[in-house]
């Protein structure tokens, strides 16, 4: 454990990985035109595609974490590139359907490719992706990513 982190809170340290590892993502996508926040677009994109899905822009929202007006502009961005195709969901006029150009899948599995390199980076001191501390720490992360977080509800408690 590094002097910075030493004694430092679970919360510090959930901030410090996730800069840690937006930074590395930016970087790792962005010589082939992509932010972290497009990757991780695409890459949801990508696996709902390769399901038979065509989200909304409501659902890749949900399944991304990302608020809904910030994938609009990050979706118009992408069609603007030619990576991404919208239409218009034949069940519900108003809503729009996404998928992946041809250009979009190929800069997209490119990528994966790419950040999978970085996450057997990451995960290399807990015995690599594939070993039991790593599943392991998954769990946990999706343990910690179901709670609900609501900073009214402990001050509703206190104030009652």
């Amino acid at each position: 454990m590094s002097s910075a982190t030493e004694g430092a809170t679970a919360g510090f340290l959930v901030w410090r990985l996730s800069m840690k590892w937006r930074v590395a993502v930016d970087r790792a996508v962005a010589p082939l035109g992509l932010t972290h926040a497009q990757y991780s677009l695409m890459a949801s994109l990508y696996g709902m595609g390769r399901s038979g899905l065509q989200p909304s822009q409501r659902r890749l929202a949900d399944q991304t974490g990302l608020e809904a007006l910030y994938v609009s502009k990050l979706v118009r961005a992408l069609e603007t590139a030619g990576l991404v195709d919208r239409t218009r969901d034949p069940s519900d006029p108003r809503a729009m359907q996404l998928s992946l150009t041809e250009q979009g899948r190929d800069v997209t599995a490119r990528a994966i490719t790419v950040v999978q390199g970085l996450l057997d980076q990451l995960l290399k001191p807990l015995g690599g992706q594939d070993s039991p501390r790593a599943r392991e720490f998954t769990r946990e992360l999706a343990t910690l990513l179901d709670a609900p977080l609501d900073p009214y509800t402990e001050n509703e408690k206190e104030q009652s």
